[in-house]
């Protein structure tokens, strides 16, 4: 080890991975947060693990009509590996999320390490492994933590490989692996094509480099840059040839027609709305105001100077513009979709905390940069950190604090455009301590603790113990009705037959008399699991008016704490009925 990064940093470093560790793996079959909520839906884990655990109970990979494996083959693979190590059940489905958090602190710190020395890699492992929200998501069974691993370990690459220019190969296999993995990452995926083919642009055109005023790419970024559009190809290729090519009519269906046709609307007035909600319709923003002010400045930072910025500290900002981008298009009011964003975040404050030397760029790099060529960027980032603020006066509103971010955003932008000169040259004199990034880092992480120490207080378990209650009334093989049949399924050998909106076991659901049970919600309302605003799983309980309640859970997925799940035989032919499991005891 390097003097640069010595004893010192290593026993830092180990002491945040432990810290980081701990919070993952502790309670690991405890229910997510739910007052307040991480936007976390338990009972999708069982759905989206449905493939791994037909194949380690029964030995293949389709028991029904729910193939989520045509979505996420890369995850599938991993949480059957889990599975076939450590048996069929909630935690062994937890650790490969809880494994790919880890994975994505050291692989930041890698990056950081990379870009700006120990002391931004130790910020940003150390914000990173106790942000409340990702240490959240990576105790939960879905693909966002596994898919954002993959995201970060081809920056990481991406940044090491002007160095190491064969490093590229690596951040184009990461970036594939993170598109198949969930095909929410496409938008980084584009954004490392698009830095990748600018630099080999740049390198060949002098005329182009005068138009946007940029230096020529070293011929190490070059070849980095070939290497990882090679990566990117090569591994979409293998997998294409592998996977999707001989399964084309059911990837095609699984990423397409559900994944997006059938949800967002994609009119002009709905994307303007969700570009407004942004910061206002969940608490993303909110939980981590701090992060978010210093990655808003540190963002601009890099844009001022893009001329000069290296490839590392490009893609983070093409990461966060275009990771808001996909959420504009797509979907910005569930908190899923954001988990992405909060490495890139991250990094770009523990780069601004860390680096030694001025906060801005140099005065004359400043002034080459057109301030109205700066304003949309501007005004996307005040409104993310004055919204993220404002929605608090307002909370379950949304007009209101969109008109008051709005107005704030505005007039911070106006008074940046007109100070724009002062504000550089004075960011060009400015340099953060080591006192002071280690009081607005300890402030960031308490808060995060402060939210985790809450949770771990009121933490319940209710949703792993009406999955093994149901391990003690049905029979191995017992196929039951109903999205939370998957949600209930990790922790016992029933066979559930998801019914999907148009999707699933959709077409057959009335005619199934071959299937007893089923399972669905009955508070805060039957069929909460399935689409709000119709639910499907209404279409099986009419379609069997004799239906008897024979058992009810508790379980937990709202912030009433008066969620409650049963189990229903269609044809009230079961004996006695069982009385309610209310699984509340703390462990």
């Amino acid at each position: 080890m390097s003097e640069r990064f010595g004893r010192s940093f290593v026993a830092i470093l180990l002491i945040v991975f432990a810290t980081g560790a701990a919070l993952r793996s502790a309670w690991l079959t405890a229910d997510p947060p739910t007052n307040p909520s991480v936007g976390i839906v338990w009972h999708d884990e069982g759905a989206w693990v449905h493939n791994a655990r037909n194949r380690a109970l029964w030995g293949t990979w389709r028991t029904d009509q729910w193939n989520p494996v045509f979505v996420a083959p890369v995850f599938t693979g991993l949480e059957y590996a889990a599975f076939r190590a450590f048996g069929v059940g909630t935690w062994q489905a937890r650790t490969i999320p809880a494994v790919s958090g880890l994975l994505a602190v050291a692989l930041l710190a890698v990056g950081l390490g990379t870009l700006g020395g120990p002391r931004p890699a130790l910020i940003g492992a150390a914000l990173l492994a106790t942000n409340y929200a990702f240490v959240m998501w990576n105790r939960a069974a879905l693909m966002e933590s596994t898919m954002t691993a993959f995201i970060v370990a081809s920056w990481a690459a991406y940044a090491f490989a002007p160095r190491r220019p064969v490093a590229g190969l690596a951040a184009g296999l990461a970036a594939a692996l993170a598109w198949f993995t969930k095909a929410s990452a496409a938008f980084f995926v584009a954004a490392l094509i698009l830095d990748a083919l600018a630099t080999l642009a740049l390198s060949r055109s002098a005329r182009l480099r005068g138009v946007i005023d940029v230096e020529r790419p070293s011929a190490a970024a070059v070849r980095a840059a070939g290497w990882t559009l090679a990566g990117v190809a090569g591994a979409a290729t293998v997998v294409a040839l592998a996977f999707v090519v001989p399964h084309w009519s059911d990837y095609q269906f699984y990423n397409w027609e559900m994944s997006v046709t059938r949800k967002p609307e994609y009119t002009l007035r709905s994307m303007l709305d969700r570009a407004s909600w942004l910061p206002i319709v969940t608490d993303f923003f909110t939980r981590m105001w701090l992060v978010t002010s210093v990655a808003a400045l540190g963002i601009t930072v890099i844009a001022v100077r893009w001329r000069t910025a290296r490839p590392g500290e490009r893609l983070l900002v093409w990461w966060v513009l275009l990771g808001l981008a996909e959420l504009v298009v797509h979907d910005a009011g569930n908190e899923r979709r954001y988990v992405m964003l909060i490495p890139a975040l991250v990094a770009v404050t523990a780069l601004v905390l860390g680096t030694r030397g001025p906060v801005g760029p140099r005065v004359e790099e400043a002034a080459r940069f057109s301030r109205w060529a700066a304003l949309p960027l501007v005004l996307l980032l005040a409104y993310l950190t004055t919204g993220s603020l404002l929605r608090l006066l307002s909370v379950g509103e949304i007009r209101q604090p969109v008109r008051l971010s709005a107005a704030a955003a505005a007039l911070a932008s106006v008074l940046v455009m007109w100070r724009w000169s002062g504000i550089w040259n004075w960011l060009s004199t400015q340099q953060v301590t080591t006192r002071a990034a280690a009081g607005l880092v300890t402030i960031a992480i308490a808060g995060d603790l402060w939210q985790y120490g809450r949770w771990a207080q009121q933490r319940t378990y209710v949703n792993y113990e009406a999955s093994v209650a149901l391990r003690d009334v049905l029979a191995d093989g017992t196929l039951v009705h109903g999205k939370l049949a998957n949600g209930l399924s990790l922790e016992n050998r029933i066979k559930p037959i998801f019914v999907g909106r148009g999707f699933g076991n959709y077409t057959d659901r009335m005619t199934r008399d071959d299937v007893r049970y089923i399972l669905t919600y009955i508070a805060p309302s039957v069929g909460y699991e399935s689409q709000r605003q119709n639910p499907v799983i209404q279409d099986v309980l009419d379609a069997y008016p004799n239906r008897k309640i024979i058992m009810t859970f508790d379980v937990a997925e709202t912030a009433t704490g008066q969620d409650r799940a049963a189990l229903i035989d269609k044809f009230g032919t079961a004996g006695s009925t069982h009385g309610q499991t209310t699984g509340r005891a703390n462990h």
